[in-house]
């Protein structure tokens, strides 16, 4: 079976690779993408021994297009409801984006106190909250998540091609090189999903304050991000979790971009096995 039934009805599509007692490695994906984002990533540690383990959020990809629970709190519960089914433990959970804010309230609210979770990693992550408060200022108004809602109501279709060919990768930085195979794979993925779940899931990565979140992570957790991420500020996202973070490591690249995952994989891959390993 590569789907679960969560206690509220939502059928939850994921995928399961490797030696079933191997150590686990869940990829929980960005915003509006599915576990496709992680080809990358899951290949690679595949071939490095790993199990690997990758869901479709709610409303995402090949997962129920259901009308309730995009937040956080159902983010992480189908995350852990994933979890229970596979009975992984000893896992790693790496997040990219919104899926770094899945982790956060994973790992803070059900993998460490199930004994589940032995490291995380944060990738270009959105915790503890992308919009100014008056706990974390110096985040993003709410005008440019208005922007984005109104946008995507609109025509997702001309929004999500315009959001993959431009900033997500940096490919309207100048002398960027257009991977056009790279952008249309973004834009499959995210009309994949519901128009609703994304346009909810918004407020859902720009509103929640993860701050308890993170300080409650005690296990070691890797904070990566580029410093030419146009999506996720680095000085709002990767610096506030390093302070807040009880056990963490950084890094921050020079020029990289919100999807380097995918255009810097090997560069990445690299930093996420020796962190794993180390």
């Amino acid at each position: 079976m590569t789907t679960i039934t969560t206690q509220d009805g939502t059928e939850i599509f994921f995928k399961d690779w490797g030696p079933k007692d191997a150590q686990p490695i869940m990829f929980h994906h960005g915003w509006p993408l599915s576990s496709d984002d992680w080809d990358s990533q899951m290949l690679f540690f595949f071939n490095q021994g790993f199990r690997v383990v990758a869901h479709d959020r709610r409303g995402h990809g090949r997962s129920a297009q259901v009308d309730f629970g995009h937040d956080m709190d159902h983010y992480a519960s189908d995350a852990a409801a994933v979890v229970a089914h596979l009975d992984l433990k000893n896992a790693v959970h790496i997040g990219h984006s919104t899926g770094g804010g899945e982790v956060a309230a994973y790992v803070a609210r059900h993998g460490i106190p199930q004994g589940r979770v032995a490291k995380a990693v944060l990738v270009a992550s959105v915790p503890p909250v992308m919009l100014d408060t008056e706990r974390h200022p110096g985040g993003l108004p709410m005008a440019a998540f208005d922007g984005l809602r109104s946008a995507l109501a609109a025509n997702r279709a001309q929004f999500f091609r315009e959001v993959a060919d431009g900033p997500f990768y940096g490919f309207n930085r100048p002398g960027a090189e257009m991977k056009q195979a790279i952008t249309d794979n973004w834009w499959r993925q995210g009309m994949m999903g519901s128009s609703l779940a994304h346009y909810l899931g918004i407020k859902a990565f720009s509103e929640t304050d993860q701050t308890d979140d993170l300080k409650a992570m005690s296990v070691p957790t890797l904070v990566l991000q580029g410093d030419d991420d146009q999506v996720v500020p680095y000085k709002h996202a990767a610096l506030l979790q390093a302070e807040l973070l009880p056990d963490a490591t950084t890094k921050i690249y020079p020029g990289f971009s919100h999807g380097m995952l995918t255009v810097n994989a090997e560069t990445l891959n690299a930093d996420l096995l020796a962190f794993i390993r180390g």
